[in-house]
């Protein structure tokens, strides 16, 4: 609802792309999709804006229940378990978390295509968000390229992790060696994990882990080079987490913060730990959560 903005202009046409714009924050890429489509009326002083228009899912919908932490109509959050890939990579028929994003939308009727805006390794466990419509998805997807998207982890390294370790700004690139790793490297990608809390636990430590930037296994990598690689995480020498979780490395997001694409207002979304890592904190010596 533009208001005076629409009313009190001479051209009308031209304060609703003024007012789409400038003052709502339109994408410019949507804009001119929703124009050329007829996709923007007005009467009076309101718009309707053809944002949900029915679309494909993109994806096979698979009817497993998707553990929603938060939805409305522009952005969904679901917690990914361990062992579930975000998406499909190509390598076999497994079950992703798209394909159950794609249950729950077509549950609730449908046309709405699956778009995540991150993704989570296999083996972590976290909430990823989806946007809903392409307003959405344009609106997230320059957020994370502008580093206003921010997710904090929980991560149990081996070994002691000194206090003053609290960022680790060190560059990652391909292992030319081992095909699936990556290594910290001088000509690498700049990567600054920040290290935000800390408990001291039975041979092993608790950390609240942010990234300034996503690379690929980042906090996996400067953990381990730091020398306190995450318990389970074999890949990067990390030591075995008991027979039932082997392959697991101890890593979750716990909080996602992001301004929500249509208000901008500041929305946290948080998951809490899965019991495996609650069992294996406690067994370390952590106090019962």
């Amino acid at each position: 609802m533009p208001g005076r903005a629409l009313t009190g202009a001479a051209d009308k046409e031209a304060a609703i792309d003024r007012w789409l714009l400038e003052t709502a924050g339109m994408p410019a890429k949507l804009h001119a999709r929703l124009r050329r489509e007829g996709g923007i009326q007005w009467r009076g002083d309101r718009l309707r804006l053809a944002l949900w228009p029915e679309r494909e899912a993109g994806i096979e919908p698979v009817w497993q229940e998707a553990q929603v932490l938060y939805e409305d109509d522009f952005c969904l959050v679901v917690h990914k378990p361990a062992g579930m890939a975000v998406h499909p990579d190509g390598s076999g028929s497994d079950t992703t978390l798209d394909h159950l994003v794609a249950g729950h939308y077509a549950a609730s009727g449908g046309g709405i295509p699956v778009r995540h805006i991150h993704r989570l390794d296999k083996d972590t466990t976290g909430p990823v968000l989806y946007a809903k419509n392409e307003y959405a998805q344009l609106v997230l997807d320059e957020d994370m390229r502008s580093k206003d998207i921010s997710r904090r982890y929980a991560a149990i390294v081996d070994g002691a992790v000194p206090a003053q370790l609290t960022v680790i700004d060190e560059p990652i690139g391909r292992d030319r060696h081992h095909a699936s790793r990556r290594r910290v490297s001088p000509g690498g990608q700049p990567a600054v994990t920040l290290i935000t809390g800390l408990e001291v636990l039975r041979g092993a430590t608790s950390l609240q882990v942010e990234l300034e930037t996503g690379r690929t296994h980042q906090i996996r990598v400067h953990l381990s080079h730091a020398g306190h690689p995450l318990i389970g995480d074999e890949l990067y020498g990390g030591p075995r987490w008991g027979l039932a979780e082997r392959g697991r490395q101890a890593l979750h997001g716990e909080a996602l913060a992001f301004r929500h694409p249509w208000t901008r207002e500041l929305t946290v979304v948080a998951d809490p730990w899965p019991e495996d890592m609650l069992r294996l904190r406690e067994s370390l010596g952590g106090a019962p959560v």
